[in-house]
């Protein structure tokens, strides 16, 4: 059966070069026998993720989806996929976006390569999030814009086209490749991959390190596809595979 395997990097590939050393080695082979398709879905921009490689002993993908879902990268291209990024423009006005989010005292521009053309950042403080999130978004939707609002690590807020996440970039390329949801197993720690596990069918393993934000959400949309790993980083990805039947 061939596979097609959906990771975040942060604090779920990453976090420890041991466990990722072990799964890089399955990886590996279980790739060279066409048995899994490696994607990795980040809330990095294009250039963060290649810091992130100077450092961390990544396995090159056979796709890249960055910017929490807003980017789709194909195998080492500098270029998006192109019929991705005319998908996400409607009803998004980047300037606009900005121009209304800088009302907010609350919200703190993160640097600027992580602004992309279909994603605007902030900080913004876990005390204060579900009041401004709200305010902000009615004031987005009052402007005309069909925009989504993403927070994940009680710090980072990402506004986003409606149409734009993790979930929905992972479901254009299972269409692209021809992998079905049963086939997909995708994985994460934080808010930002909520959308990863929403597809009816779709396999999901949360890493035993995840934020509070994904365990309480996980916690009140139980599901029988996805799986609660005791174990950390990699470690729990290669859990989680053992669970789900993948032979590594």
């Amino acid at each position: 059966m061939q596979w097609l395997l959906v990771t975040d990097l942060d604090n779920t590939l990453v976090g420890d070069e041991a466990a990722l050393h072990t799964l890089n080695q399955r990886l590996t082979v279980a790739r060279a026998e066409k048995h899994i398709t490696l994607v990795y879905s980040t809330g990095r921009s294009l250039t963060s993720y290649r810091q992130l490689c100077k450092t961390a002993s990544l396995l090159p993908p056979d796709l890249l989806i960055a910017s929490v879902g807003t980017e789709i990268y194909p195998q080492g291209s500098d270029h998006l996929d192109t019929t991705w990024a005319n998908q996400l423009q409607h009803q998004w006005d980047q300037a606009l976006v900005q121009q209304i989010a800088a009302q907010f005292d609350s919200l703190v521009p993160q640097v600027e390569t992580e602004q992309r053309p279909f994603k605007v950042s902030y900080f913004l403080s876990k005390a204060i999030a579900p009041q401004v999130i709200a305010e902000l978004s009615a004031a987005l939707e009052q402007a005309g814009l069909s925009t989504q609002l993403i927070y994940s690590g009680g710090q980072d807020l990402d506004i986003l086209p409606k149409a734009a996440n993790k979930g929905n970039a992972m479901a254009f390329v299972q269409g692209q490749l021809g992998i079905a949801a049963p086939q997909t197993i995708a994985c994460g720690d934080s808010g930002n991959d909520i959308a990863l596990f929403t597809g009816a069918e779709n396999r999901g393993i949360i890493v035993g390190n995840a934020q509070p934000e994904l365990l309480h959400w996980h916690s009140q949309t139980p599901s029988p596809y996805r799986y609660l790993a005791r174990a950390t980083y990699a470690a729990g990805i290669l859990e989680g595979l053992h669970y789900f039947g993948v032979g590594l």
